[in-house]
């Protein structure tokens, strides 16, 4: 517009210039002329103008257009990761204060190291010596000798040397021996134990009737990220397969889950699941920690983890029927099998189990789980740090990490139980009994046979565990209180290492357990949690299925130290997102 009027003044100021040099009429026709030429140009301009506001409002148009497809594309490309995969998970932090006694006992690793120093007395003096001050005197005198007699020294030539004594002498020797190896009772607490856990759930969906799902997991006690501890004769202290994570280990992620599901099956109500299986978390055991269902099998009978397979079968919309296998421990790979003769090569460890939904419903859980364990092994394949030669006793002198790997096949176990939990209100509570039944091989190791010491003839053994408890929820819904006591006699055995029980699986225990605990929603996905556990062991090796369980009053033999009693107060705080 400004261009219109700065053009029409200087062509004004051309007219009059123009004037004074032309005559009238010229005059009057070049204006004319110029009328017309601007005339055109404001036509022109007036063009420009409506073009220019059309093109204006055609570029917000496609602005905005473009602002709308951006976020289209954002939504499809979100949920096109979330169809892919989807995380969730928890962060747990634990406080621990432990008050634990060891009870009176004798050393079984230093009465076998003096049984063997006896041996090469014997076998160099022909007759037992006097005292073990004689012993220890020879072996000083010969000790190159001696060193050559240990290290060539196996667990069949000590076992058929124990054979040849006569039992007059074995009790002369037991009589001389056994009184130099007694240890009075002690406490092992712990005033303040700090632990971490990460948990990071994955989900995703592979087609329409195929799913995948995956946990990774982290657990580690404050200040320490060993994964392999010394030995303590607690089972817990051997890193194995089967409880990387129930146990605390290091600081690194590990795959505690990683399996497909393979639904309606030609369109019947049947799936096939394979991978890493969801075998710890069971029921009842999930109740205290106030999470859903986190394992197929029954809590108390299996809480392992291992690599296997399930093919269910939906019966009904309430009752399910599974069968399970799985392998506990791989002989062919690993341990240098290709080394031994065929007829010294050990079987794989295996699972085939069946766990029966009879009711499964928001209000009631009605689960029966049985199973058999064939050709467990004497341990299963790992890593530790031993503190003792299991076949000489001796102290080993430097704290070394050793591939576990197991030495015979022991036999098998049948395992079995039947569970009842009810949601009444406010109140939910089960019972829960479970059986197992040994079937063991004639067959020991430095470690025992099958619910049998090292130069004992395995026997069949049975045993049982009964388990009841209750929560009552409150404050609707935002605080819980429950109470739980469990009971396992003495030859009691279960598939429990990664159960979460920093101390020891309270479901294994051969004696008594009680727990009570609170737990505060401070949010709806953060927990705080106040618990307390009582361990009163009758008998010793609960977790074990090798030796011969003793009773803890009255001075036993062990071959590792073991609790008598143990109280755990623990706070813990859970984060979920």
């Amino acid at each position: 517009m400004r261009k219109s009027i700065t053009l029409a003044v200087a062509l004004l100021f051309l007219v009059s210039g123009m004037s004074f040099a032309q005559s009238a009429n010229s005059t009057q026709q070049e204006i004319q002329q110029l009328r017309q030429m601007m005339h055109k140009l404001q036509q022109r301009l007036d063009q420009l103008e409506t073009q220019t506001t059309q093109n204006q409002q055609q570029m917000e148009k496609a602005k905005k257009k473009t602002k709308r497809m951006n976020r289209t594309l954002m939504k499809v490309q979100r949920k096109s990761a979330l169809d892919r995969i989807n995380f969730t998970g928890d962060f747990r932090f634990e406080a621990h204060t432990v008050n634990a006694d060891i009870p009176s006992h004798f050393d079984g690793m230093m009465l076998q190291n003096l049984l063997v120093n006896t041996m090469f007395f014997i076998g160099a003096n022909g007759m037992p010596p006097a005292s073990i001050g004689d012993v220890n005197t020879f072996i000083a005198q010969h000790f190159a000798d001696y060193q050559y007699f240990t290290q060539n020294l196996t667990f069949d030539q000590l076992k058929q040397a124990m054979g040849q004594f006569p039992p007059a002498m074995q009790q002369q020797l037991f009589g001389m021996l056994l009184p130099a190896t007694h240890v009075n009772g002690y406490n092992a607490d712990n005033d303040i134990l700090y632990t971490n856990r990460l948990r990071l759930f994955m989900d995703a969906k592979v087609a329409k009737n195929v799913s995948f799902h995956g946990r990774l997991s982290m657990y580690k006690v404050w200040g320490n990220s060993d994964i392999v501890q010394i030995f303590n004769g607690q089972p817990s202290s051997l890193a194995f397969d089967g409880n990387t994570v129930g146990v605390p280990g290091s600081d690194i992620l590990r795959v505690e889950r990683a399996f497909f599901t393979w639904k309606d099956i030609a369109g019947l109500p049947i799936y096939l699941s394979i991978g890493r299986r969801p075998s710890t978390g069971g029921p009842p055991m999930n109740l205290r920690q106030a999470e859903p269902r986190g394992g197929t099998p029954m809590g108390t009978l299996i809480d392992f983890q291992f690599d296997g397979a399930t093919f269910g079968w939906h019966i009904g919309e309430h009752t399910a029927l599974r069968a399970c296998y799985g392998v506990g421990y791989e002989s062919g790979y690993g341990s240098g099998d290709t080394l031994k003769q065929p007829a010294d090569r050990l079987r794989d460890a295996a699972f085939l189990g069946f766990n029966f939904d009879i009711w499964n419903s928001d209000d009631m859980l009605i689960q029966t789980t049985v199973a058999r364990a064939f050709d467990i092994t004497d341990g299963f394949g790992g890593q530790v740090v031993l503190p003792n030669n299991p076949v000489t006793g001796q102290p080993i002198g430097a704290p070394i990490v050793m591939r576990f790997v197991p030495s015979a096949d022991l036999g098998n176990i049948d395992i079995g139980g039947v569970l009842v939990q009810r949601h009444d209100g406010p109140f939910t509570w089960f019972v829960n009994y479970n059986w197992m039944n040994s079937d063991p091989k004639d067959v020991t190791t430095p470690f025992g046979g099958l619910f049998s010491d090292p130069f004992e003839t395995p026997k069949s053994q049975s045993a049982d565990m009964w388990y009841v408890g209750g929560r009552y929820d409150f404050n609707d819904g935002n605080d819980m209180i429950g109470l739980e006591y469990n009971h396992g006699s003495k030859y009691w055995f279960n598939f429990t290492p990664a159960q979460d029980d920093i101390i020891a699986p309270k479901t294994n225990t051969r004696g008594d357990v009680w727990e009570t605990y609170f737990i505060h929603k401070v949010a709806r996905k953060f927990l705080l949690k106040l618990d307390y556990i009582n361990y009163d062991y009758d008998y010793s090796g609960s977790g074990w299925h090798i030796g011969t369980p003793k009773r803890l009053d009255s001075n036993p033999i062990l071959g590792f130290p073991t609790y008598k009693s143990v109280d755990m107060w623990t706070v813990s705080m859970t984060a979920r997102f």
